[in-house]
């Protein structure tokens, strides 16, 4: 990979995750047993890749207290932070200054991905392509736009939601670009990436590449998406450096769990968290001090750092926030989210019609 460097998007606000989001960026928010970007960066490393820039935005200042310099992990971290709202491209041009390489890896923060980095490379370099694309194969690629490619896998057009998409491939938000690709992007202006950059390198006769594959891919922009990149991540299903064992659940350093309580579905079980007996976690994500007690079911819900859920309260596909209380034998489901320091009384909230 020598003469390749990164830049890694995580300027977003992530609201689809609030109110995880209130308190942390997205990329920083804890992802079997560490913020999110340090599984991409992780990835990056493997990779071969060193030098990384971060475009920042909101809560910049959270990426640097916590990665500093990179060194940590074996990488030169440089921060650029964006006063205003630039869009994909104009957040990209952004970073132009902190580059030195030929080519330019360019990662969104919030993309949990299996493909072979050095691959796209490889694609990028062998067609001589002025930008490469990694394009996944969907099962359903109605709720993306399209990109078609020919039988070279040139990129023929970018194409937007459709009823009846012309193909399964979609653009997964990893791309390669020659760096003075990114020095022709306008500065200080927002651009996007898919409505402008590309089609006017397209129609302007330049080389876009895609490099297609059906790998692992998930974007964890959603609750349901965060809670599934989580559980693969714990269980192998996903690829990280940075989880040291595969396996079942993941319980971290001085969490106290009830040899009566079960864990399981790729569960991860925050630090100084306390599981009671009786308790069923399941695809469950506890923030690092949260307390779940006795006979408290949390299905593929996200429990945020400190919160409690009482005896008997029963969550399934729902968000709880910072220091939240979930009452004994309330019932959170189907999307229900409970916003930080909020206190929900016994029973107060249910869906049977028990009390």
């Amino acid at each position: 990979m020598h003469g390749v460097e990164a830049v890694v998007l995580v300027g977003g606000k992530g609201t689809r995750l609030r109110p995880l989001t209130l308190s942390a960026p997205k990329p920083m928010l804890p992802t079997a047993g560490v913020p999110f970007l340090t599984h991409l960066l992780s990835r990056i490393k493997e990779a071969g890749i060193t030098h990384v820039v971060l475009g920042t935005s909101y809560k910049a200042e959270v990426f640097e207290e916590y990665f500093g310099d990179g060194s940590r992990l074996g990488l030169e971290l440089e921060y650029v932070v964006e006063e205003v709202p630039l869009d994909t491209a104009g957040a990209i041009r952004n970073v132009a200054d902190k580059l030195r390489e030929p080519d330019v890896m360019v990662f969104n923060g919030d993309i949990l991905s299996g493909v072979d980095l050095t691959g796209i490379v490889e694609t990028h370099r062998k067609h001589s392509a002025d930008v490469t694309l990694h394009l996944v194969k969907v099962a359903d690629p109605r709720a993306f736009g399209c990109v078609p490619t020919d039988a070279e896998g040139r990129v023929e057009a970018f194409l937007e939601k459709t009823e009846n998409p012309p193909t399964d491939q979609i653009n997964a938000g990893c791309y390669v670009f020659r760096r003075e690709v990114i020095e022709s992007i306008p500065a200080g202006r927002p651009v996007s990436v898919e409505r402008e950059t590309f089609p006017g390198l397209l129609e302007a006769g330049k080389r876009l590449q895609g490099h297609v594959d059906a790998t692992y891919w998930l974007d964890l922009g959603k609750p349901e998406a965060f809670v599934q990149g989580s559980a693969d991540l714990v269980r192998g299903v996903a690829p990280s450096a940075a989880v040291a064992q595969a396996g079942d659940f993941l319980v971290l350093d001085g969490a106290a769990v009830h040899e009566g309580a079960t864990v399981r579905g790729g569960s991860t079980v925050g630090a100084n968290c306390t599981v009671a007996e009786g308790a069923v976690l399941d695809g469950a994500i506890l923030f690092d001090g949260a307390v779940v007690g006795e006979n408290a079911v949390v299905e593929r819900s996200i429990v945020g750092a400190g919160a409690l859920v009482q005896a008997g309260a029963v969550l399934r596909d729902a968000v709880v926030g910072d220091s939240a209380v979930i009452g004994a034998r309330c019932e959170l489901i189907g999307g229900a989210r409970v916003w930080p320091g909020v206190v929900l009384p016994e029973a107060g909230v249910r869906f049977s019609t028990d009390a």
